[in-house]
C-alpha cells in the first residue's frame, strides 16, 4: 500500500478554508483514479501541531499513486491547492508496512 498525505496550516480564514475545500477540494479528490480509500480532517490538534487539517488517500502501490498524480484529475486537484489553503500544504507521500 502506498499513502498520501496532505497537511494544512492555519488558514487566514478557517470557515472559507472549510466550505471551499468541502464543496469543491473533496469532490476533486473523489475523481483521483486508484483511491483504494481517503479521509480527511478539519479538527487536527495537539500540543504545539502546526496544523489545521490534514487529508489521507491509500493507494494500491506507488505506480498507483504515481498514476493518480499524473493523471489530469490528478493536476486538478494540485492546480485547485492555491484557491483555498492560504496557509500553504505540505504533501508527503510514501510506502506502508503493516505490523
Amino acid at each position: 500500500m502506498h499513502k498520501l498525505v496532505v497537511l494544512y496550516p492555519e488558514p487566514a480564514d478557517r470557515e472559507a478554508f472549510a466550505a471551499y475545500y468541502e464543496s469543491t477540494h473533496i469532490p476533486l479528490t473523489k475523481q483521483l483514479p486508484g483511491v483504494v480509500a481517503s479521509r480527511y480532517s478539519l479538527n487536527v490538534s495537539g500540543p504545539e501541531s502546526p496544523y489545521f487539517a490534514i487529508f489521507e488517500a491509500e493507494f494500491a502501490d506507488h505506480a498507483a499513486f504515481v498514476a493518480a498524480v499524473e493523471s489530469p484529475e490528478g493536476q486538478a486537484v494540485a492546480a485547485d491547492v492555491p484557491n483555498y489553503a492560504t496557509g500553504g500544504a505540505q504533501i508527503i507521500d510514501y510506502p506502508v508496512t503493516e505490523v
